[in-house]
């Protein structure tokens, strides 16, 4: 569970430190890779509930970058990778989504802003986009990984 916790402490918002040096594709370089065990993995996120528009807005620009990288492995991640969002706010009124990613790409990296970042190398554009997730994000509501040990659609 090495690499969950490293989604726990690096993998949505610590990169304002480094933004705020002027360091943002160097830091998400250096930055712990998210990775899953397993082959299904589920993490869920709380967002604002004024600012779902711009996290799927995110999301999409992930897509976009997942979609046009030279590496065989992104196209994977984008291929298993949905993002569902929940019907019910919570108490506080922000919105959980939880990114359903089956089957998980061995050793492939998950954090969002790293695959922003590689796929916008405009420190401008990588800037707008932070800035964009940072304002969206309310918090991390965790996330498991495992393999799937019984599968009702098949007999």
């Amino acid at each position: 569970m090495r690499r969950l916790s490293g989604l726990l402490v690096a993998g949505a918002l610590m990169l304002l430190p480094a933004f705020s040096q002027g360091h943002g594709a160097a830091y998400a370089q250096a930055a712990q890779a998210l990775t899953f065990d397993g082959d299904t993995a589920l993490w869920s996120v709380s967002i604002k509930a004024d600012k779902t528009a711009d996290f799927e807005q995110v999301m999409s620009k992930v897509r976009e970058a997942l979609m046009k990288s030279d590496k065989a492995e992104r196209k994977q991640q984008a291929g298993g990778w949905k993002v569902v969002k929940g019907a019910t706010p919570l108490k506080d009124g922000s919105i959980v989504y939880t990114h359903l990613i089956h089957p998980v790409v061995k050793g492939a990296d998950y954090t969002i802003m790293a695959i922003l970042y590689e796929g916008n190398p405009d420190p401008a554009e990588q800037r707008n986009l932070y800035e964009l997730y940072r304002g969206a994000f309310s918090a991390n509501l965790g996330a498991s990984a495992g393999t799937v040990v019984v599968d009702l659609a098949k007999q």
